[in-house]
């Protein structure tokens, strides 16, 4: 029997612990996050659709990870303190784990199994070799931001790449779809 995704034990950025288990029959977004890549600004269209579908049962969770690039090398308060300062942001906030490689978190290691293809990821390779970073190899998650979209019934439903920007047409009509599963 396989574990599934709202059993897997994570912590809130307090360190306070918590299974995705509270998040039930919601349809979800999460996000591995990071306060110093370019794709940052993302926060601000993750709390946008975070507000804008909060009320039809539909919530955002980021999840900090410092594995590309070193771009989110603070600490769980440092990273609090900057979501809320810069982009006001009221999603839940959880622990900083690794998203890729050996010591990858649980959670990530089921994201990545559930859906090992993530659309539009050669256009962010591509963009990533351009600033001379060498991209992950799939299945891993390539870079910051990307997203993953969890139904109600706990079962990955889409995977998108970190460049797609979060109020882009796929992702809500993705997260409607999901709503009105």
């Amino acid at each position: 029997m396989t574990t599934s995704l709202q059993d897997i034990p994570v912590n809130r950025i307090d360190g306070s612990p918590e299974r995705l288990d509270a998040y039930r029959g919601k349809v979800l977004l999460v996000v591995n996050v990071a306060s110093k890549c370019g794709l940052t600004p993302q926060y601000a269209g993750l709390q946008s659709l975070h507000e804008r579908f909060a009320p039809q049962g539909f919530s955002v969770l980021g999840f900090p990870a410092n594995d590309f690039g070193g771009q989110e090398p603070g600490s769980n308060e440092e990273i609090q303190g900057f979501c809320s300062t810069q982009y006001d942001v009221k999603f839940p906030m959880f622990a900083k784990i690794a998203v890729t490689g050996e010591g990858k978190h649980p959670l990530y290691q089921a994201l990545t199994a559930a859906a090992p293809v993530t659309p539009g990821r050669e256009r962010m390779e591509t963009r990533l070799k351009g600033f001379g970073r060498t991209p992950t190899e799939a299945p891993e998650v390539v870079w910051n931001f990307e997203k993953f979209l969890i139904g109600k019934d706990g079962q990955v439903a889409a995977r998108f790449a970190p460049d797609t920007a979060p109020d882009a047409p796929e992702v809500t009509a993705a997260i409607e779809k999901a709503l009105a599963a």
